[in-house]
């Protein structure tokens, strides 16, 4: 697990590093204005609806194919597949009907407070990018067969060209026209499905054109499937209630709490994702197989890792949000009153980074023992609290404070959801890591003092990027260095299977 989550996390953070790319082009060119809102929205509206069938196929569809690979065989399976893929291209069809049907008012659920102008431009480009879930689909489909198949890499490496393309349609389009942004978004999620498809097929993967409505394997997947929609249809509306508050704060409020989203995002991709990705398959055939220790062991082994890389990013995040914001996006059409939406929300959405994390973590474990319920009703849960708190924190805190209504809502919401856990399968041996916890916290404390003091000294000789980027290194070192020697066990276990791989390669050549 810890190779393949290392290898994943070099891939994520490249990837990462080109979706900051492209939306540091996006600011460039667009800054946090009505252009970038109304892009950001093409991209929300499509993303929102697909939403329901990628988190579906995410959650749903490795459990089933290994259950019906293990009960009756691997052609049972891929046949299973082959009708998942033509159900799911009907429903896109119908979906991507209504979506041009209905644009204008779709746009104006997500975004009540654009003026005409606005709302014109972000229907035209609404109407374009809608074609991409016919790709984006596919993508979640050979994406999850190929982590079956212990095949990580592909994966994980898939966003570069997407970014790459996307990157290159956000130039094009200040030459020539504004359509281009929506376009190349399209474009993009093809090039994603074309490099897929020769390493599934590699993978043992055969298309047979067949829709059979009744299949009871697609049929009980569906039904998996539909709590886990609902819930993800709560993660929308709190996503639309977020959008419209935005909307209606400030003009470019939309861009500036997804600007913030993004580097905060970058931290979850790494940090997170690239665990949970190897994590998934590995519980989901544990759960399949009834072996509950292994798959408690994983999940507490997972919980720990997110502890030691998340918690202080957080920190790092809150003291230096404003410097993180003015080097990413500083530049061109990207002004003062943007800087301060974005610090401010990115500032904000910090706080709930761990709880973003964990909930991910244990949302993901309860999916594999096919208890699509519980985080359905987790996330009803985080939408009301998410909704009361935003009406309440914005009109002090503005853009910031929906974001710190995020926040909050994740962090509570997490901690019901391990209640859950626990009255589900028992104690995760939590203990451990409760006093790894505080081993780290103390760590971090430590490591955010001299980080700040650091920052400081070093801003008085060079400029502020090289001052962060000095600040980091040595950030880095003295919080690596308190945890090895306070011994946390999560740390200890990855240096040391680290150490048995090198040695073994050493003996190898």
């Amino acid at each position: 697990m810890k190779k393949a989550t290392f290898l994943i996390m070099l891939l994520t953070i490249l990837s990462n590093i080109l979706g900051l790319l492209r939306d540091t082009t996006l600011s460039f060119y667009y800054g946090a204005s009505n252009i970038s809102d109304a892009y950001i929205i093409s991209l929300t509206i499509p993303g929102a609806i697909f939403s329901f069938i990628g988190t579906a196929i995410a959650t749903s569809y490795t459990p089933m194919y290994n259950q019906v690979s293990t009960i009756k065989d691997e052609g049972k399976a891929i046949l299973f597949t082959n009708n998942l893929i033509q159900f799911v291209m009907i429903f896109c069809i119908i979906v991507n009907v209504f979506s041009l049907i209905f644009t204008e008012n779709l746009v104006k659920l997500f975004a009540s407070g654009f003026n005409e102008s606005t709302l014109q431009l972000s229907i035209s480009l609404t109407r374009i990018s809608t074609f991409g879930i016919y790709f984006n689909s596919l993508v979640y489909i050979f994406s999850a067969y190929l982590r079956i198949k212990n095949n990580f890499i592909i994966p994980a490496s898939i966003g570069i060209p997407l970014n790459l393309v996307t990157i290159f349609f956000i130039v094009m389009s200040t030459k020539h026209s504004l359509m281009l942004l929506a376009v190349g978004t399209v474009i993009a999620a093809a090039v994603q499905v074309l490099l897929l498809i020769p390493f599934v097929y590699n993978q043992g993967y055969s298309h047979r054109w067949v829709l059979n409505l009744k299949d009871e394997h697609t049929n009980k997947m569906l039904r998996l499937s539909f709590p886990v929609i609902l819930g993800t249809s709560v993660i929308q509306i709190n996503k639309l209630v977020d959008r419209t508050m935005a909307s209606l704060t400030a003009e470019g409020g939309i861009s500036a709490l997804n600007y913030a989203y993004r580097v905060d995002g970058i931290i979850q991709g790494i940090f997170v994702m690239s665990f949970v990705t190897v994590m998934y398959p590995m519980i989901s055939r544990l759960a399949a197989e009834k072996n509950l220790n292994g798959l408690k062991k994983t999940v507490s082994e997972t919980i720990g890792l997110v502890n030691i890389l998340v918690i202080p990013c957080t920190a790092g995040v809150l003291l230096f949000a404003r410097p993180i914001i003015q080097i990413v996006f500083g530049r061109g059409g990207f002004d003062s009153d943007a800087l301060t939406m974005t610090s401010d929300a990115l500032f904000f959405y910090s706080i709930g980074m761990i709880g973003f994390g964990l909930r991910e973590v244990i949302a993901q474990t309860f999916y594999a023992l096919h208890d699509t319920k519980t985080p359905m009703i987790n996330a009803a849960l985080a939408l009301l609290m998410n909704i009361v708190l935003n009406i309440i924190l914005s009109r002090f805190l503005g853009i910031g404070g929906l974001a710190l209504a995020t926040s909050i809502s994740a962090i509570f919401c997490t901690i019901l959801l391990f209640i859950s856990l626990y009255r589900k399968i028992g104690s995760l041996n939590l203990k451990r890591n409760l006093i790894s916890l505080l081993k780290i916290i103390a760590a971090t404390s430590i490591m955010s003092l001299l980080s700040k003091i650091t920052y400081e000294f070093v801003l008085n000789y060079i400029n502020p990027t090289f001052s962060l980027g000095v600040t980091v290194v040595i950030g880095v070192i003295i919080y690596f260095t308190l945890i090895y020697f306070m011994r946390v066990d999560e740390l200890n276990n990855l240096v040391q299977t680290l150490r048995s791989r090198l040695k073994k390669n050493i003996t190898d050549l």
